[in-house]
């Protein structure tokens, strides 16, 4: 299973009512359900993934998070989580600004375009990386806006988002991420791991 859903299970506090935007195919929801509460929901943009989440007995619907979370009554949930989404999407601060409307709190995941692998790829080869955590060519990646962890704290901080929890995920290793190591952290992880309050 990935290191990353048992950080995300950890975050979150037991018999909470979650949402998982874009959910994909459901795996997070299917750890949740089994390790953390029985009370959570999808909303994915894919119809086909929701066919398949619905096949699986997911409670999951469709939609496209940048402007169906509008749908959402204010805080209908204890955690809204987007998990490698963020940098995908067209507007990203409408998406954190109604995430954390929506939620109580927000957990969101990037991968980091500041990793050091990242990095020398484009200083070595001068393509834009290809990595375990960024499978895609320049050409077929859904990234539309890359971010590293030192570029969502900036974000956070101009928008006195409180950033309640950091995490740094390197391969399995889970490590705090602070002010004082932000540079550092933004050098070797592979994944920043936010946990967000309005």
């Amino acid at each position: 299973m990935k290191q990353e859903f048992k950080v995300i299970s950890q975050l979150i506090e037991e018999k909470s009512q979650a949402l998982d935007v874009g959910c994909g195919d459901g795996e997070l929801i299917e750890y949740l359900l089994k390790y953390k509460t029985k009370d959570i929901r999808g909303l994915e943009i894919s119809k086909e993934k929701v066919q398949n989440c619905l096949s699986k007995g997911l409670t999951v619907i469709e939609g496209d998070a940048e402007n169906d979370l509008k749908q959402f009554p204010d805080l209908s949930f204890d955690y809204v989580i987007l998990s490698q989404t963020l940098q995908a999407f067209l507007n990203p601060e409408i998406v954190i600004k109604e995430l954390l409307r929506v939620g109580k709190r927000a957990i969101v995941t990037i991968p980091n375009f500041g990793h050091w692998k990242v990095r020398i790829d484009l200083l070595t080869k001068g393509t834009m990386p290809v990595t375990k955590s960024l499978p895609n060519e320049w050409y077929n990646t859904p990234n539309l806006h890359m971010c590293t962890i030192q570029d969502f704290y900036n974000f956070c901080k101009k928008r006195n988002i409180k950033i309640y929890k950091s995490l740094s995920l390197n391969g399995e290793k889970i490590s705090n991420i602070s002010i004082s190591n932000l540079k550092f952290k933004n050098l070797i992880s592979e994944l920043g791991i936010f946990l967000l309050e309005k």
